[in-house]
């Protein structure tokens, strides 16, 4: 006498709960999204100009930055209170300067030399080593 079995595994997946998750998920992104805003510098990237470029006839002060977090103008060593004001005295026009950090330099010290240069209205270029 052979007997059989008579419950069957069924093969069929149920995605309607699936989908549901699903779009839960992508409306809760959607809202944590306009939320967010990055903290970033706002930089000026390269690109074409209505007008002559004449800094390359100008002598551009150096702002340098050591591993220590060190701060130097055109080779001296300087605060970064003296520095600002320095800066701020130059500043206005089509003043630019480089900043010039070393290898191992602190990446804050790089970006508090960014933030003085947009805040005081300067373009920087940065001349970073490899």
């Amino acid at each position: 006498m052979a007997l059989k079995k008579r419950s069957k595994v069924s093969a069929e997946f149920n995605m309607s709960s699936l989908t549901d998750i699903i779009f839960l998920l992508l409306i809760f992104f959607m809202l944590t999204s306009s939320v967010v805003s990055p903290n970033a510098l706002n930089l000026k990237l390269p690109g074409r100009s209505d007008s002559p470029a004449s800094i390359a006839n100008q002598k551009l002060d150096d702002v340098r930055i050591d591993q220590s977090g060190n701060f130097f103008f055109n080779r001296k060593r300087i605060s970064e209170s003296e520095l600002e004001s320095r800066l701020a005295a130059k500043a206005g026009g089509n003043y630019s300067m480089f900043i010039s950090p070393d290898k191992e330099a602190p990446v804050e010290g790089v970006v508090t030399i960014m933030d003085m240069a947009m805040r005081l209205k300067i373009n920087g270029v940065l001349a970073a080593e490899e």
